[in-house]
């Protein structure tokens, strides 16, 4: 069976990609960062949701001129089969450990609103997703959650309308970049929770038989949509003034807007945690077929979706508090976004996996470049900081930006060399 069938490009579809990023992590994340910063890593958000469409549109392409799904990409870039197979099970590790945060989200979201038994919440959340992915199309779920989308949209741009920021407040939060003491670790987990290696196997999936044209229009409406959202929930976590907890996010929220924005805000997490609940598995399932040499039987597809689901029904059952978990596991995509990036920069780059009309030209390379270095410049700053930590060294602040600023600029320098030599030759 083929689960990934061809369909019209529309912005529901599309908006599958939304619904997969916008989950527990992204409302745990983008709040925390507003309860601690106020407005101040707005424009993190801003760059993740530009960073987001260019990712997906190059992978999308990839899969739409080039006729090669993701994983046949990997297949191709790594000369193997083995280095493939183990990136997806990488991918495959993260989409469980997102699931466990979804699960434990949307238990979250459903006890706000009603009194229930935290395993009872897990087994109903677990039971109506596996339905959901079990009688379901992968276009049926798309729409689904593009309606999620919606829902989340409308109740958290209604928190955020009830904050008292002016215009000036919010442009300064997104256009001028600021970096407050400690803030660094959420600004990763803010690109993290935006920019999900798995959505680009979704976006390497459901946008075969489209146009090119479709598929860029149905990527950056979905997606701006989507960081819309973000940008949302991270100015309605400024009504926090303590360490983020679901819990306490609730109670400031019902101190500032009454007991609607509570529902408000419960039935948006609970929307957020289902809809990624559906989709991590979908996107696992995904990741392993699309790196498959032999013939992916049905069976299997559904064997890896159902693995996923149980993985996270484990942690609902377990009663694990779920703020830290989803913080960590946003802070560790992050730190790998770089390794994608410059995976998908040099296959947008290369002439034996599309034709040359669809191969980059200098703007994108330009833009995919900035996005590789940004990422790379994060994702450095906590290795380094890690390494410091572990090897008791000792260095400046001021140092270790210009270390990271180094590491990343190399990296950069290296994908657009081998993007020159692989053009020249």
């Amino acid at each position: 069976m083929k689960y990934i069938s061809s369909s019209a490009g529309n912005i529901l579809l599309w908006s599958v990609i939304s619904a997969a990023f916008i989950g527990p992590g992204t409302v745990t994340t983008a709040a925390s960062a507003g309860a601690s910063y106020g407005l101040s890593l707005l424009w993190g958000l801003l760059f993740a949701t530009l960073a987001c469409i260019v990712l997906q549109e190059q992978a999308a392409r990839l899969t739409l001129a080039g006729e090669k799904n993701l994983g046949q990409i990997l297949l191709h870039q790594f000369g193997g089969f083995f280095m493939a197979r183990l990136v997806a099970i990488a991918i495959l590790m993260g989409c469980a450990a997102y699931q466990a945060g979804n699960i434990l989200g949307a238990v979250s979201g459903l006890q706000l609103l009603w009194d229930i038994p935290s395993p009872v919440a897990a087994l109903l959340i677990t039971a109506a997703g596996s339905l959901f992915l079990w009688q379901g199309t992968p276009q049926a779920v798309a729409k689904s959650m593009g309606v999620a989308v919606a829902l989340m949209g409308l109740m958290f741009g209604w928190l955020a309308w009830k904050t008292s920021y002016g215009i000036g407040e919010w442009l300064q939060g997104l256009f001028v970049p600021q970096l407050p003491e400690g803030s660094l670790l959420l600004l990763t987990g803010l690109l993290g929770t935006t920019i999900v290696p798995y959505n680009l196997f979704l976006a390497s999936g459901i946008g075969q038989g489209q146009s090119i044209a479709e598929m860029r229009r149905g990527i950056s409406i979905a997606v701006l949509l989507g960081g819309a959202v973000s940008v949302a929930i991270l100015a309605a976590g400024t009504f926090l003034k303590e360490p983020f907890q679901f819990a306490a996010f609730a109670n400031a929220i019902r101190t500032n807007t009454g007991s609607v924005g509570v529902w408000l805000f419960a039935t948006g997490l609970f929307a957020a945690g289902f809809s990624s609940s559906v989709t991590a598995p979908l996107a696992a399932a995904v990741t392993m077929q699309s790196t498959s040499k032999n013939t992916f039987s049905p069976n299997s597809f559904y064997l890896i979706w159902g693995g996923v689901m149980l993985f996270g029904l484990i942690f609902g059952l377990l009663g694990i508090k779920p703020v830290p978990v989803i913080l960590a596991a946003q802070v560790v995509n992050g730190m790998l976004l770089p390794f994608i990036a410059a995976i998908l920069l040099l296959a947008v780059n290369n002439a034996q996996l599309l034709p040359k009309a669809y191969c980059n030209g200098f703007g994108g390379n330009l833009v995919g470049g900035v996005v590789l270095w940004i990422c790379t410049l994060l994702g450095m700053q906590n290795l380094v900081k890690a390494a410091q930590i572990i090897f008791l060294w000792e260095i400046m602040p001021g140092m270790l930006w210009t270390l990271s600023g180094v590491i990343s600029s190399l990296l950069t320098i290296m994908v657009a060399w081998q993007i020159r030599r692989h053009r020249n030759g």
